[in-house]
């Protein structure tokens, strides 16, 4: 009961506090996009949840719950399973997730995750030398977590994530630290489950390099004053897309073998619009399922709409399957993204 009046408690200041932000938010004219670094910590994980439009936040059951919200990692179906997801990301981009999850006897769910992005080598252009003056660039973005979960009763978990960032572009990087923060509550009613979680709560992040170094002429005039002096462009610090979540999950049909799951989840993040993501899992007994969601309902100018996937699960045994999952998700005049992810449970 004193669980139940503290939720009740945080849900309702969480939501004056999204009102204030909202309504802030609405008396501008202009949003906050692209003022924020690491912008691949928004890319979500696994293509269960992608084809679910987003809605995750309150729905347990896998290990990419460490992305969504790592309070229902302590909610695993098996004791342990590891999971692997690529899309082919926008711009020929190359996106990659894995993680790995293990249950620990009187202590809770420990988690480890890794997320990749790549873009493709290509040449470096100059005024003077537009085809190419014999040098190559890319970038790429890595960030490395670990996750503590545990359930404080049969009814209420909390979870945490630490994570490493670094992004890096041609001869500069730069880093920073997060942390996640996530809790999911079920609830008497129907077993309705109520998640919320804050991500990428950190430090800021700037680029540095050897390629801002440079010699400059302070006098201006070559042969006069210094000459050939060691300089470096200085660079800004941007904040990470701090993101919290919050989000509702109940089964609205279950007949026979089949059950079918509803999610809905509001999102505010520090760089753009409020929006919603909405989605439905129906699965014939827990071994073939199908989804179907929408994608960033309300945020200004998205090009992100509607998702749907489907995926098989193999039981290998009493404590070992595998499972494949495949997600399709529209982004209007950027094309498209598909991911595909298998997962072993142990």
């Amino acid at each position: 009961m004193k669980i139940s009046m503290r939720l009740v408690l945080s849900v309702v200041v969480l939501g004056l506090f999204c009102r204030q932000e909202t309504s802030a938010q609405l008396s501008r004219t202009t949003t906050k996009v692209g003022t924020t670094a690491a912008q691949f910590l928004k890319i979500g994980a696994g293509a269960r949840s992608i084809g679910m439009g987003g809605a995750a936040v309150a729905m347990p059951g896998d290990v990419y719950s460490i992305y969504w919200n790592p309070g229902a990692l302590s909610r695993i179906s098996n004791s342990g399973e590891a999971t692997f997801t690529h899309a082919a990301w926008l711009a020929d981009v190359n996106y990659d997730f894995a993680a790995g999850a293990l249950t620990v006897d009187g202590l809770g769910v420990i988690g480890l995750s890794v997320t990749s992005l790549r873009t493709p080598q290509d040449i470096v252009r100059t005024e003077m030398n537009p085809d190419g003056d014999g040098r190559v660039w890319d970038a790429s973005d890595f960030s490395m977590g670990l996750t503590f979960a545990r359930s404080l009763t049969d009814r209420f978990s909390i979870g945490i994530t630490a994570k490493y960032i670094r992004q890096t572009i041609w001869n500069e990087s730069a880093s920073g630290m997060a942390f996640d923060v996530g809790t999911i509550y079920t609830t008497p009613f129907n077993d309705l489950k109520i998640g919320a979680s804050i991500s990428n709560f950190g430090t800021k992040m700037r680029l540095d390099g050897s390629d801002l170094s440079f010699n400059s002429v302070p006098g201006g005039l070559s042969g006069q004053g210094p000459q050939n002096v060691v300089s470096q462009y200085t660079t800004d610090s941007y904040d990470i897309p701090l993101t919290f979540r919050i989000g509702l999950s109940m089964d609205v049909l279950k007949f026979n073998s089949i059950r079918a799951t509803a999610a809905v989840d509001a999102t505010h993040p520090n760089d753009n619009t409020e929006y919603i993501n909405s989605g439905l899992e129906v699965a014939y007994d827990e071994m073939i399922f199908g989804r179907v969601g929408y994608k960033s309902l309300f945020m200004m100018d998205s090009e992100s709409s509607l998702t749907w996937g489907f995926g098989v699960n193999f039981n290998l045994s009493t404590n070992a399957s595998i499972k494949v999952d495949y997600a399709f998700a529209d982004y209007n005049r950027l094309k498209n993204v598909q991911y595909l992810t298998v997962s072993v449970g142990y």
